[in-house]
């Protein structure tokens, strides 16, 4: 294995657009850069781009694999921009062309929304999709939100029956929720042993990725005390920015943030610096407590992988059967390295710390669950908001109590 080495390419802006940013309007909007990493020489690459929601930006990840055969696999697309075309290409002039491309997930709109538009500048490629896909608002056949009715499938339950069985194996969670399914695809390569997951786990790493310091803007946002701040572009404000917004993603709510009365929010807004819309006019309703820092070192690098609190609290009690038999499958596999498609990539593991990850699946930790010290507890804490939002589902019966039980 080789260290990994970013490629920066410097293009017009034109060939960073989106074209179809409207269809899920959301940061970056209609500008996407890209940058290209190399995880394992001539083998494994992952693209990145930025993604998020009021700023709170973090990335999301492609992954392409090389196949034994030539061609290559491609990996939850991301927004095919002329940029990222580009990059593809350079890899398949090297290694051959895409043949297989997978989307990984039921319901992920902000993965959904990539791959027809990907599939159409790959047309030998074959589509494959995880199933009981579904569209919210409205459940849109697969043809209707653009994928190639010709070259896409559905994957098998069994993984020996597809296409690419002699390089990887893979296991498929399918949590029932009321409207349609969590459904994820844990996809591995066997010769790497490298497990390729969406949503299921992450790592947050210490210091702010590279393809989101290439406008530094919504680091800076988040690392303002009030709406008065104007900060310096420095590395201490995008490292206090970044840690800021790793919590806002994980949370959505974190324990340690509070909210500005509103006859102050908007006396600060009048005074602020940058009135732009860019900036929300000025507003700024975010207080953080002395001690949010806390928060952030409970969660950062930490040597087992993190179950994002949305999982932990909403979507996977919904069938802890079915959650737990999709990680005990997979924690038969030798995994050295994991690439999801957020936050840190590649988490450097094993199959037994993935497992110990989904440790909240079990019920046979009473004390443990009981009394929380240290960093289970503040993590815990932070969660609390998703807990209400768990809590306020299964009173409109959008979902089921759970019966993991502190």
């Amino acid at each position: 294995m080789v260290e990994c080495s970013y490629r920066l390419v410097v293009t017009r802006k034109k060939e960073q657009q989106w074209d179809f940013w409207f269809l899920l309007p959301i940061y970056p909007y209609q500008q996407r850069q890209t940058l290209r990493e190399e995880v394992i020489c001539d083998r494994i690459w992952i693209f990145e781009q930025p993604h998020g929601f009021l700023y709170a930006i973090v990335t999301i990840r492609m992954t392409v694999v090389k196949l034994k055969q030539g061609g290559l696999l491609v990996y939850c697309p991301i927004a095919p921009t002329k940029e990222c075309i580009k990059l593809v290409r350079e890899l398949e002039t090297d290694h051959g062309e895409v043949k297989y491309i997978i989307h990984s997930t039921g319901s992920g709109l902000e993965h959904k929304i990539f791959v027809g538009p990907f599939a159409r500048y790959f047309s030998s490629a074959q589509v494959w999709c995880v199933p009981n896909q579904w569209s919210f608002p409205i459940n849109l056949p697969l043809p209707w939100l653009g994928f190639p009715c010709k070259r896409t499938n559905i994957l098998p339950l069994d993984w020996h029956k597809a296409p690419f069985a002699d390089e990887f194996e893979y296991h498929i969670v399918d949590i029932k929720l009321s409207a349609g399914s969590f459904v994820e695809l844990a996809l591995f390569h066997c010769c790497s042993q490298t497990l390729l997951v969406t949503d299921a786990i992450v790592q947050v790493p210490s210091q702010p990725p590279a393809i989101i310091e290439l406008d530094p803007f919504p680091l800076l946002f988040h690392a303002r005390e009030t709406a008065l701040d104007n900060l310096e572009n420095n590395q201490a404000n995008r490292l206090k920015g970044w840690q800021r917004i790793c919590l806002f993603a994980l949370y959505f709510r974190p324990s340690m943030i509070d909210t500005t009365p509103l006859k102050q929010l908007f006396k600060e807004a009048k005074q602020a610096p940058d009135r732009s819309f860019t900036n929300y006019l000025g507003f700024f309703p975010f207080r953080w407590q002395s001690n949010w820092l806390k928060s952030f070192e409970a969660i950062v690098d930490q040597e087992i992988p993190l179950v994002a609190p949305i999982l932990q609290n909403i979507i996977l009690p919904q069938d802890v059967i079915e959650a737990r038999n999709w990680v005990n499958k997979i924690s038969k596999w030798e995994i050295e390295q994991i690439i999801p498609a957020h936050f840190k990539a590649p988490i450097q593991t094993t199959s037994e710390e993935f497992t110990q990850a989904f440790n909240f699946l079990e019920t046979n930790n009473c004390d443990q669950k009981k009394y929380p010290s240290g960093k289970e507890q503040i993590f815990r804490q932070d969660s609390c908001f998703i807990k209400k939002l768990a809590s306020f589902f299964v009173r409109l019966n959008i979902a089921k109590p759970s019966p993991l039980k502190e």
